[in-house]
């Protein structure tokens, strides 16, 4: 493949923007070499400005459920742009998209956009905060939820992948305020709430762990979490930024059958907008203003352009058996992975949910963190860029979750496979 303008591109950025991004997994750092431009997507396909395509595994890091530029959801956008971008004012989309998140999860009786899984979480957490009068919160060792001070304690995602245990420019009395558990640790879990369980204000989780690649909760983890956050008066915060809408329609929370109080989330219900959201019950979100004393605003938040995107995609994920031929694709390629990796005796497992995958150079099973951390991440760039230049795009990191969509096809899961056959065949010792 010819990358010279994405090259090119990538030197004029580094003059003027930090890393040459504007976040930092994109650069490339984890992986090597220099990323490569986007010009434009459709479906399953990116396509970069020096002309290559790429059969896309990172969805615009999970919104694009229905594949890029469906034509259902460009349709929604440029009927609603035509009547202005913004008004500062109520529109009725967010209504539709209130209404549509409280029938569709079952957790959420009311909900507040805003514009970021970020804002969703910090949002969250203050609410947590201020319903309980207490200030500490909990979170889980290579879990993510966004670049808030209180979260970049043992994160995941980005952190996690250029290898920062903390951030500097956290306060280390806000860090102090955040405690941390092992995911999937029944024990450990007991134990901090026998500790501090009356300080703690907030216990918030990926219920999926997709910032680490992708871990799975063990059986009845997340009902443990809900026993002990009920004992001891603790909101639980389900992080359903990524899992929303992808594993279920009702996000992890339906999957799994457990209710958490209050849940975030973004990609999905904006369609590729920039858009977030929490909501949860209605005694919580009432302490939110003007109803309430917890201030929370946003001048973007209710955007109607991310809200059409987002009520149009959630329009496509309702049609009857769509999760179940997600689940059912998802399979597909990770079995056509396993097996490619088999035949050449290269050490490779992965983890998966309908839309949701995880690659792991190691064998099985993968249930925690140092599970994750044991991988061959080596072994993963070199098979990574070997991917690339077959015009397969995975996430550029050892621990980031992949994302399939309903546009990705027998054709393009096949595609996957013998491109994967050859690049195992590459990097296998």
């Amino acid at each position: 493949m010819n990358h010279s303008r994405s090259e090119a591109l990538f030197a004029r950025a580094c003059d003027l923007l930090p890393g040459g991004v504007n976040s930092p997994v994109r650069a490339f750092r984890s992986v090597g070499g220099t990323p490569f431009f986007a010009q434009r997507a459709e479906g399953a396909w990116l396509f970069d400005v020096d002309g290559n395509r790429y059969i896309d595994y990172v969805g615009s890091w999970g919104p694009m459920i229905a594949g890029h530029a469906h034509p259902q959801v460009l349709d929604a956008v440029a009927r609603t742009m035509r009547d202005g971008l913004s008004f500062g004012v109520p529109n009725a989309l967010e209504v539709d998209m209130a209404e549509a998140i409280t029938r569709i999860v079952p957790g959420c009786e009311m909900v507040r956009m805003v514009n970021s899984g970020t804002e969703a979480t910090l949002s969250a957490i203050r609410l947590a905060r201020g319903a309980t009068g207490r200030s500490r919160i909990v979170k889980f060792e290579g879990c993510y939820h966004g670049h808030g001070d209180s979260f970049l304690v043992k994160a995941g995602s980005g952190v996690m992948t250029l290898g920062l245990p903390n951030s500097p420019g956290v306060p280390a009395a806000l860090a102090d305020l955040t405690l941390t558990l092992p995911y999937n640790d029944f024990d450990a879990a007991t134990a901090l709430f026998d500790r501090a369980g009356q300080d703690i204000a907030a216990l918030i989780i990926e219920p999926v762990v997709g910032n680490a690649n992708c871990i799975l909760p063990r059986e009845c983890y997340l009902q443990h979490l809900r026993e002990l956050c009920t004992r001891h008066g603790t909101i639980l915060i389900f992080d359903e930024v990524m899992t929303g809408f992808r594993v279920a329609p009702g996000g992890a929370q339906q999957r799994y059958g457990v209710t958490p109080d209050l849940s975030t989330f973004g990609k999905i219900i904006g369609g590729g907008m920039p858009v977030g959201a929490y909501g949860g019950r209605r005694e919580l979100l009432r302490q939110i203003a003007p109803s309430g004393p917890i201030y929370q605003a946003g001048t973007l938040s209710g955007n109607p352009v991310a809200m059409a995107a987002g009520l149009a995609t959630l329009a496509l994920i309702e049609a009857p058996g769509f999760h179940d031929r997600l689940e059912q694709a998802t399979h597909r390629l990770c079995d056509g992975l396993e097996s490619a990796a088999r035949a050449t005796g290269v050490a490779f497992h992965t983890t998966r949910l309908p839309g949701m995958f995880g690659l792991y150079f190691r064998h099985g099973p993968v249930e925690t963190l140092d599970d994750a951390r044991a991988s061959d991440t080596a072994r993963f760039n070199r098979f990574f860029h070997a991917m690339l230049e077959r015009g397969v795009y995975f996430a550029p990191s050892a621990f980031e979750a992949g994302f399939m969509s309903s546009a990705h096809g027998d054709t393009e899961i096949e595609l996957t496979i013998a491109a994967a056959r050859e690049a195992f065949a590459l990097i296998a010792d």
